[in-house]
């Protein structure tokens, strides 16, 4: 039995594979362990939504503030409108000022549900630009950049890379704003440590190294991992584009989807990265898939509790709902016209006008079968429903009162295979 009473935040954080580089180990620990600080994690308007690339130092901020510490969430008005160049192979477009600042004012409000800001280590949201915007050149030119070295500058990987190819001064800058940024939650709220993504290590250590420069500190930094799929694939990403945790950029139904159907290989590492579970209640997951892994017992849990953290209990209910009911475990009727809309076209939604045809059409037109004949057959067979119900007569027609919400159908072929059809008047 192992005895939890002595595990610590960087230990439990360490076990997990959170801590990929820090600032001297030791200090990070006694910093950690020692008692209550105040850390910032920051997050670049370079859209509409933070996607689940994101998530990874937004439920590290919100372990962090369960272990007592207070965070500041820090929303780039003014690095967003420079562009990071790190993982980028050429110069970014930039924004226009207006479209960054209704971005910025999106992403605020979607951080607010994942912290608390009341009580004694309460959350604050910040933005660069009330510190960085007041800034003219000449001062930011004596009291910040004459703190960095062109050497150090240079010698970043994310630079050396460009170099061939060209990069700005803007963006050859951007590191000189985050390490001011650094600075100034230092002297404006005693924030003493900053964490971000392994590709922002070259960043924070220079905030690190400025603050030192400016007379203050110490200060502490780490990254969590680059988080890739199995098979090399960039995390969050598909066919379709980024996994967004804004639910009118990726439903909540597609946005559970996304975490059931992890791969084998992944959904441990996702559990530790993003789970609140305990040691013990990850290592009995795993131990189950491992046993039945056709169950996706651990997928399923992991999809459960981060859709619940991003959208809510309700909405992670009624996606759980509809991944059952859509395959004959569950009521269709229980599902809102949304959840029924978004996981329909997830599958493939087919508008129909006018009068509703017959079932042998409705199989054509959804794309399940290629002809009448293929559609008759499957009937024959058993293998075709509608609404869950198993079709047995292929000119059969849909009486109205069928429509799931006013307005759905739900057919499936065999027990794995389905489609939507939507009645538009």
């Amino acid at each position: 039995m192992r005895d939890n009473s002595t595990v610590t935040l960087v230990d439990d954080m360490q076990w997990r594979g959170l801590i990929q580089d820090s600032t001297d180990p030791e200090e990070l620990r006694k910093h950690l362990d020692g008692g209550s600080i105040t850390f910032y994690v920051g997050f670049d308007p370079t859209a509409a939504s933070l996607h689940v690339g994101n998530l990874m130092q937004v439920v590290t901020a919100r372990r962090l503030q369960l272990a007592g510490h207070r965070p500041l969430l820090l929303v780039g008005g003014a690095t967003g409108q420079i562009g990071d160049p790190g993982g980028k192979s050429a110069e970014r477009v930039l924004n226009p000022r207006e479209v960054t600042a209704g971005w910025v004012l999106r992403i605020r409000e979607q951080l607010s549900p994942f912290v608390t800001y009341e009580g004694a280590n309460a959350a604050t949201l910040v933005n660069n630009l009330d510190w960085t915007g007041e800034l003219s050149v000449i001062d930011f030119l004596r009291d910040v950049g004459k703190h960095f070295p062109i050497n150090k500058m240079l010698a970043r990987d994310v630079v050396k890379n460009r170099l061939e190819t060209g990069i700005s001064y803007t963006e050859f800058s951007y590191q000189l704003l985050q390490a001011n940024d650094f600075y100034e939650l230092h002297r404006r709220h005693d924030c003493s440590l900053q964490f971000g993504g392994s590709d922002q290590w070259g960043n924070i250590t220079a905030g690190v190294d400025f603050v030192r420069r400016r007379g203050a500190g110490p200060v502490h930094a780490f990254t969590t991992p680059l988080v890739l799929k199995a098979d090399g694939t960039k995390f969050g990403k598909s066919e379709g584009g980024a996994t967004w945790l804004d639910p009118a950029m990726t439903t909540p139904y597609a946005f559970y989807q996304f975490w059931v159907n992890a791969d084998d290989r992944d959904v441990s590492s996702y559990l530790r990265y993003f789970s609140f579970k305990t040691r013990e209640e990850i290592e009995e997951l795993e131990k189950a898939t491992a046993e039945r892994p056709q169950a996706r017992l651990a997928q399923r849990e992991l999809a459960w509790e981060v859709t619940a953290l991003v959208h809510g209990e309700e909405e992670a209910r009624q996606a759980v709902a509809a991944s059952q009911a859509l395959f004959g475990r569950g009521s269709l009727d229980d599902l809102s016209a949304d959840t029924l809309r978004a996981a329909l076209s997830e599958a493939g939604l087919t508008e129909v006008r006018g009068e509703l045809p017959t079932v042998t059409v409705l199989l054509q037109n959804a794309g399940l079968v290629k002809s009448g004949g293929e559609a008759r057959r499957t009937i024959a067979e058993g293998g075709a429903y509608l609404n869950n119900e198993r079709i047995t007569d292929p000119e059969a027609t849909v009486p109205e009162s069928a429509l799931l919400q006013g307005r759905f159908l739900v057919l499936r072929r065999g027990k794995r295979t389905f489609a939507g059809v939507e009645s538009v008047r």
